[in-house]
């Protein structure tokens, strides 16, 4: 069963501009979920995923879109697929605001720069697919980036490997959903599957009077210089519809351009975050995460240069 109409593609210029466009708000993600301070990383990814959810309804009513989520609902195995979805995505953005919270959003950068290694890697363990000669030596690499880590930190670099894995899976269990599902429909039915969870959850910080809204209001009444409650509320709220502009954007851009131009514009958003983490939260970096940092580039590169022989190739190929 079909619930994915497809759409008119936009021009490659506009595709491009979508797409860089998508990444470059996912770069700046770091200043500001830093600011929805003091909300705990749950508590912040909760009010994500719920105003999301919210905005998705609303976006999928607005186009008139209510009869492919229907459709959708229908179709049990994409169903069960994009609710496991969800639950990787809730790790995968928990994850990730911790470490902006806790100052590590140096090592959110370097999760996301190993991702595609680890998709390689996925594709190469769970779903048998024969990887090329520069895939097998960067996936080396990639090892060898995380060994580095290790010796240099003396500890499981965990937060850029949970973020690395979690997307990683993430990606492996929507495959082959695409032409199936709407994107602004699975991510609907994703965040609608841990939507029950996350909203027990914010139950219990009301019903115990520890959301951040009761945090800010206590910090005013004491006299204290902080966030007014209503803006901090926006900015939780704006969570979510700041999850579903770069995803729309993203889609609209993949429709009309290249995977390997797609390949190339992704490391826009790590690169952005590492920029942000070390010169604006003055986040120390460490010879070994310099030493990790540019052997993963190494390893990008040869992917780069796979992706552009690899469709190049293909061009020959239809061209007879």
């Amino acid at each position: 069963m079909s619930t994915h109409t497809p759409a008119r593609p936009a021009s490659p210029a506009a595709s491009l501009a979508l797409g860089i466009g998508a990444y470059l708000i996912w770069g700046f993600f770091p200043l500001y979920f830093h600011r929805l301070s003091p909300a705990g990383p749950l508590e912040a990814i909760s009010h994500r995923a719920i105003w999301g959810l919210v905005f998705c309804l609303i976006g999928l009513a607005v186009t008139g879109r209510l009869p492919l989520l229907r459709a959708a609902l229908a179709d049990r195995p994409a169903l069960a697929r994009l609710s496991v979805a969800g639950i990787l995505i809730i790790v995968n953005w928990t994850t990730y605001v911790l470490a902006i919270q806790t100052g590590r959003t140096v090592d959110a950068a370097i999760g996301y720069f190993i991702n595609p290694l680890i998709t390689i890697a996925l594709s190469l363990i769970v779903l048998r697919e024969t990887i090329s000669r520069l895939q097998g030596i960067a996936l080396g690499l990639g090892a060898l980036a995380v060994v580095i880590l290790v010796i240099g930190q003396r500890s499981l670099p965990w937060v850029s490997l949970t973020l690395a894995l979690s997307f990683g899976l993430y990606s492996l269990v929507k495959k082959d959903l695409a032409g199936r599902v709407d994107p602004l429909v699975g991510m609907t039915i994703e965040t609608a599957a841990v939507s029950p969870l996350l909203l027990a959850h914010i139950g219990f910080l009301v019903a115990t009077g520890s959301t951040s809204l009761h945090v800010l209001v206590r910090s005013r009444t004491a006299g204290e210089a902080v966030i007014h409650p209503a803006a901090h509320l926006a900015l939780l709220v704006g969570a979510g519809l700041l999850t579903i502009i770069p995803l729309i954007m993203f889609a609209s851009s993949a429709r009309g351009l290249p995977l390997v131009t797609l390949g190339f514009i992704q490391y826009l958003a790590p690169v952005l975050q590492l920029t942000i983490g070390v010169a604006v939260f003055h986040e120390p970096v460490e010879p070994a995460r310099w030493a990790a940092f540019g052997v993963v580039w190494c390893a990008l590169a040869l992917l780069m240069v796979d992706g552009a022989v690899t469709a190049r190739r293909q061009r020959r190929i239809l061209r007879g």
